[in-house]
């Protein structure tokens, strides 16, 4: 679970945060009650990307593929009878 730090105490307990960070925590940092990052442990934000980078290459993927016609049809045609 995030735990929700403004700007100005995640600036004042930074080092703090960072021996939070490698046991495991996450902060959600925030300005004027809007969250505008996340610190997250390293091994969890390259898992982040990594999964990020694999739908991508997947979209990328299926843009190359050709569109097929299916013909004419109903969505009646859809379900079994």
């Amino acid at each position: 679970m995030d735990r929700l730090i403004t700007a100005t105490e995640a600036n004042q307990r930074f080092s703090e945060m960072l021996r939070d960070v490698q046991s495991g925590e996450t902060f959600v940092v925030t300005s004027r009650g809007k969250p505008v990052a996340r610190l997250v442990p390293i091994d969890e934000a390259t898992a982040i990307a990594e999964q990020r980078r694999k739908v991508h290459d997947f979209l990328d993927y299926v843009e190359t593929l050709p569109i097929r016609d299916a013909g004419p049809w109903k969505r009646d045609d859809l379900y079994d009878r």
